[in-house]
């Protein structure tokens, strides 16, 4: 396939990061000559291979590893939470070195050329909280579509998280909460967790953060 007409096609998608299914389909060549069309254009320096079947074009402003989140995980949704979603609230500032993710599908951690994924399974039923990202919030390395938690559920998936893998979250330095953060919709989404015992755990780390214990706070 002609290196033109392969860009062409490429910029007629519209968006930053896309696979080779969707080239594939947009234009009615066969998936082994875009494939190789793709490769060629990753020798060029124009696109990036970016994960299995996953390719990104070089340049374009709203490319950043959150444009790939919708792609990682085609069976199931997933939206940044924990520590990722907090940051880009400008809570915290400790910049992550991992995207966290929350999803109903298995935990797993998806490495691929613009960052690394984390994806932490949560019961379908506390599955909630989240909406698009809207260009509003603070940049901080945000771009593309993707799903996010919104600030008080972050905080309670973090919570949540931490009564089941205490090992691996166990310190959270510094949190600033802006004015329109709730601690009343913090307990609200408390309340639905369903296990007991991980309301319980949630419930006194809320208790913990209104006496100003920050060593209570999960770190990825």
């Amino acid at each position: 396939m002609r290196r033109r007409s392969l860009l062409g096609n490429i910029k007629k998608l519209g968006a930053p990061v896309f696979t080779t299914f969707e080239l594939t389909t947009f234009s009615g060549k066969s998936s082994s000559v875009v494939i190789q069309g793709l490769n060629n254009l990753v020798e060029d320096g124009l696109i990036i291979k970016v994960y299995r079947g996953i390719w990104a074009q070089v340049g374009n402003e709203q490319l950043s590893p959150y444009a790939v989140i919708p792609y990682l995980l085609p069976r199931h949704r997933a939206y940044v939470s924990f520590i990722s979603a907090l940051y880009l609230y400008n809570i915290v500032e400790q910049i992550p070195q991992v995207i966290t993710l929350a999803s109903t599908s298995h935990t797993k951690l998806i490495k691929t050329k613009l960052g690394v994924f984390s994806f932490h399974q949560l019961t379908p039923k506390f599955f909630k909280g989240f909406d698009w990202y809207k260009a509003s919030l603070p940049d901080r390395q945000g771009g593309g579509k993707f799903l996010i938690a919104e600030p008080e559920k972050a905080l309670v998936d973090s919570f949540y998280l931490s009564a089941c893998r205490k090992k691996q979250f166990g310190y959270f330095p510094e949190l600033s909460f802006p004015r329109s953060f709730s601690f009343n919709k913090v307990k609200q989404w408390a309340l639905r967790i369903p296990d007991p015992k991980i309301r319980a755990h949630v419930f006194k780390k809320i208790a913990a953060i209104k006496l100003g214990d920050v060593s209570i706070f999960p770190r990825v």
